[in-house]
């Protein structure tokens, strides 16, 4: 059942927002946001089948006999929203909200598609509304990045579920599997095991492919000697988890201890350094020196984390382009890596919460490099 006192107040904060910018209603169809703000839990999925509408006093919602039961099953009867199955198009529902709530100035947040747009545009045109229609940039997904004390029980339980996961993985790694089984196995095992769904598809890039930091698996087999990047996440209602972990088969080169060894240092300055009030680009920026100094600066190309929510990748970012400070609450993750072409890669992923003073880690799993398949 969802929380409704956690979901009023995120209402609450929103409509501050709609007060400040000079809204008097707002158009919502991007259901990370629509999630967010319900609190209605497995509910929303890859449709857009959504459309809300919010006023200072009311919340309307529009959507199809595909999910109208579980929304009043999840939100019961002591909901504000308002849910509706109305045989219409989303824009005809909403010209008609616009038009009986006397709207004038009807904020679309920019993820809807330019269809819908025209489409609201046209529907109030026919229906003689002269309304503004002002793009909101991010306001919902700048509201989602502090998270609430509800949120981060959801993402530390997901966490729980994957670090399960790695120690059973860990067992079943052996040479002679592909990396397709490997990842069957590592799926199947977190959603028998708690998950209600996989934060994202798993990365497992063996050997030569672990070079590529967003490698799909395939049917290489695993051979002794490999070094192997497991990318994956559990998902428990909505929320997820996101952690990587680099594993060997056998016994550990030297270069390959030795590149280990600089990730996890990086990994492990940064977590020392994160804390309410640093910038994401200097944390970045802390990442980058750390591996540059010992000489693989050119082979760290992506960003060092972002943050985790009902979407596996939100705001805010540790990457260079984010000079933004972060917030107490915010879930990010620190996932330095080093990736050599042709021979292997390295990332060492964690997430969890920036506080005040420091930033307390979900992930549990162990920061050695473990050997698998001996």
């Amino acid at each position: 059942m969802a929380d409704l006192q956690a979901a009023a107040k995120r209402v609450a904060r929103f409509r501050e927002v709609m007060a400040q910018r000079g809204y008097d209603a707002v158009v919502l169809r991007h259901n990370p946001d629509l999630r967010w703000l319900t609190d209605a839990e497995r509910t929303f999925d890859f449709e857009q089948a959504h459309t809300a509408f919010i006023t200072q006093d009311a919340l309307f919602l529009h959507t199809d006999s595909r999910y109208y039961n579980t929304f009043l099953e999840r939100l019961g009867t002591d909901s504000p929203w308002k849910f509706d199955q109305e045989a219409t198009t989303p824009t005809e529902w909403v010209a008609a909200h616009v038009a009986e709530a006397r709207a004038r100035v009807v904020a679309i947040e920019d993820t809807v598609d330019l269809a819908f747009f025209d489409g609201l545009e046209q529907a109030l045109r026919n229906r003689s509304i002269a309304a503004l229609l002002p793009r909101m940039h991010g306001d919902i997904a700048e509201l989602r990045i502090v998270k609430d004390p509800a949120e981060i029980e959801l993402m530390k339980h997901a966490q729980s579920i994957t670090d399960k996961a790695f120690l059973h993985i860990c067992e079943y790694i052996k040479p002679g599997l592909t990396e397709q089984q490997i990842r069957a196995e590592l799926e199947n095992y977190m959603l028998s095991n708690g998950a209600d769904a996989l934060s994202f598809d798993s990365i497992i890039a063996s050997g030569p492919n672990g070079a590529n930091p967003h490698a799909q698996p395939g049917e290489r087999v695993v051979q002794t000697g490999d070094m192997i990047v497991m990318d994956y996440g559990a998902g428990y209602l909505d929320y997820h988890s996101d952690m990587t972990r680099t594993v060997v088969v056998g016994a550990p080169s030297e270069e390959q201890q030795h590149v280990y060894d600089v990730v996890r240092k990086a990994n492990e300055t940064c977590a020392a350094a994160i804390h309410a009030g640093v910038t994401g680009s200097d944390i970045h920026n802390l990442a980058v020196k750390v591996i540059s100094e010992a000489g693989y600066g050119e082979y760290f190309g992506h960003g060092l984390g972002h943050g985790v929510g009902v979407e596996i990748h939100e705001r805010p970012f540790f990457n260079p382009r984010w000079n933004k400070v972060i917030a107490a609450g915010s879930v990010v993750t620190d996932e330095p890596g080093i990736y050599l072409p042709g021979k292997f890669g390295i990332r060492l992923e964690d997430f969890g919460v920036v506080t005040e003073d420091g930033y307390d880690v979900f992930t549990q799993s162990t920061h050695d490099l473990v050997s698998v398949g001996c």
